[in-house]
């Protein structure tokens, strides 16, 4: 089992940025799959980038180029960098370790890009 704890949430205003991080602990890090997603009211949830245990990245069509997913295994941590943030980013972010079948999400973080 894996424990995540996402931070770094806030309310930011159209075309700023913010940066997310989740902390993992409980297991071994560097060998889980991580992902971030989200999901608004009354929408499903969808994965918003992910980045394999040997660094490749992948992202939602939304978000490309503006966000940016890492990892830093010694610190068991991943983070979303997120740049020109619109209003329909809006959502609550969640932090996502996957390795075969198994999954374990955060508890997530409430970005809101208002004016």
């Amino acid at each position: 089992q894996v424990q995540l704890v996402e931070s770094g949430g806030d309310l930011v205003q159209p075309g700023g940025s913010l940066r997310l991080s989740c902390a993992a602990s409980g297991s071994v890090f560097s060998i889980y799959a991580m992902a971030w997603y989200r999901q608004a009211p009354g929408k499903q949830r969808e994965l918003v980038a992910a980045i394999t245990s040997d660094g490749s990245t992948n992202y939602a069509d939304s978000v490309k180029g503006r966000f940016t997913i890492s990892r830093d295994n010694a610190k068991n941590t991943v983070y979303l960098q997120m740049n020109s943030l619109r209003p329909e980013d809006t959502a609550v972010y969640y932090c996502n370790a996957n390795r075969r079948f198994y999954d374990a999400w955060g508890q997530g973080t409430q970005v809101t890009v208002s004016s």
